[in-house]
């Protein structure tokens, strides 16, 4: 590898490490494919987004401290999920007095991470990749990636050079799915209701695949489309533009 390779810290996610490490796997591959040493720092914990969205500020904080100390010094710090990428980006200098070494470090912090996919994009210059992963599929577009980080045209723009995927845009892909995190807890009726919604456009497209960039709502969608007995496979962005085809799609026994 060059010298000059950036140096990425992974930031693996809780839901990437207990319950899909092969997420975990395929953006290790897309990343030193293109291009850049990747490590993946043992102390890294929870991003704190659930403490956060439930008012624990204090858990929060104490997360967000280790995680600015766990990937000090690296390039980048890049995150297989739009959501705990969102939380460090946005919502770490928040949780700081401005103008303490907290905030300065959490801002230092937060120019420094990208979501999985808008960095091989817009920071790498990634165009297209070597992938084959044959399937009719939709993209949900999940609510942390597109409203806090802009993210909509970069999934698409990757999935379209993955040979054999035919991609079919379903109506509403932006509406959120009914996960929400805490909020399918606090309002199940509600979130059950916006997924019945989300599913019946799923299935209106046709596709044998759904795709997304964050493993919460995949699993959310995924769930109910197995109580449903669809056969719709849903899998995880990253999966996908690596061409992994060997793991057993979520919600399907491994």
């Amino acid at each position: 590898m060059p010298e000059t390779s950036p140096r990425v810290g992974l930031f693996v996610t809780c839901l990437v490490d207990m319950m899909r490490p092969s997420v975990g796997f395929a953006a290790v591959k897309l990343l030193e494919d293109a291009g850049c040493t990747v490590e993946v720092p043992e102390a890294q914990t929870c991003c704190g987004q659930p403490a956060y969205n439930s008012g624990d500020k204090a858990d929060a904080i104490a997360l967000a401290r280790n995680v600015i100390a766990a990937f000090r010094g690296f390039d980048h710090v890049v995150a297989p999920s739009g959501s705990c990428g969102g939380m460090i980006i946005k919502h770490y200098p928040e949780l700081f007095e401005e103008g303490s070494v907290d905030h300065q470090a959490a801002v230092e912090l937060s120019e420094r991470t990208h979501e999985l996919v808008s960095f091989l994009t817009r920071v790498m210059k990634v165009e297209k990749v070597d992938a084959a992963f044959p399937a009719k599929a939709t993209y949900h577009d999940s609510c942390s990636g597109l409203r806090e980080l802009g993210i909509r045209a970069e999934p698409r723009t990757l999935l379209a050079s993955v040979a054999g995927v035919s991609l079919r845009e379903m109506t509403d892909a932006d509406v959120c799915c009914g996960f929400g995190g805490t909020f399918c807890v606090k309002y199940p009726d509600i979130s059950d209701k916006m997924l019945e919604k989300k599913l019946k456009h799923i299935h209106a497209t046709g596709a044998d695949t759904l795709i997304a960039g964050d493993l919460g709502c995949l699993m959310n969608m995924a769930g109910k489309l197995k109580r449903e007995g669809s056969p719709v496979q849903v899998r995880h962005i990253a999966e996908v533009l690596a061409g992994d085809r060997a793991t057993p799609a979520i919600g399907e026994a491994e």
